[in-house]
C-alpha cells in the first residue's frame, strides 16, 4: 500500500523535477535531487513493515481498525502533498498540505505506539524527514 502512494506521488514528482523544479530558488541546505527517491523509497517501505504490525494484529479489533485508518489518511496526504507541490506548482497550498500530513503521522505514531512500540518507532524517520521537508517546502515558498 504504502509502495502504491509512492508511485502515484511519483507520476507527479518525475516530470516537474528536471523543468519547474529546477528552475526554482532553493535554501543551501536543500538535498541534491537524486536523495529524494531512495530515502522515498526506504521510508515507504518501513511505513509498509510498519502497517505489517498493526495488520497482523488483527482488524477485529477496534484500535487496530482505527489506527489503520489513521494510516489510511496520512498516506493519501503523503500522495496529496507531491500532487499539490510538483504537479499544481502551489508551493503555499502544499505547505498546508505538509503541516496536515506531519500531524497526521503525529498521530499515526501515537494510534500505532498502543498496539506495537515496533510499528510506531519505524514512523520516526518519516515524521523526522516531513519535519525537514516542511522547512525545505517553507523555505522555497519564501524565496520564490
Amino acid at each position: 500500500m504504502p509502495q502504491l502512494a509512492g508511485l502515484a506521488g511519483s507520476l507527479f514528482t518525475t516530470p516537474a523535477i528536471p523543468a519547474w523544479y529546477a528552475g526554482l530558488e532553493k535554501p543551501s541546505f536543500n538535498p541534491p535531487n537524486w536523495i529524494f527517491a531512495p530515502v522515498w523509497t526506504l521510508l515507504f517501505l518501513l511505513m509498509g513493515i510498519s502497517l505489517y504490525f498493526i495488520w497482523g494484529r488483527g482488524l477485529e479489533n477496534k484500535k487496530s481498525k482505527i489506527a489503520v485508518l489513521i494510516f489510511a489518511v496520512q498516506l493519501a496526504l503523503n500522495a496529496l502533498w507531491s500532487i499539490v507541490f510538483f504537479g499544481f506548482h502551489n508551493l503555499g497550498a502544499a505547505f498546508v498540505a505538509i503541516i496536515f500530513l506531519w500531524f497526521a503521522i503525529f498521530v499515526n505514531i501515537v494510534a500505532f505506539a498502543k498496539i506495537s512500540k515496533q510499528a510506531a518507532y519505524l514512523l520516526l524517520p518519516y515524521i523526522l524527514w516531513v519535519s525537514f521537508a516542511a522547512i525545505l517546502n517553507f523555505s522555497i515558498l519564501t524565496l520564490n
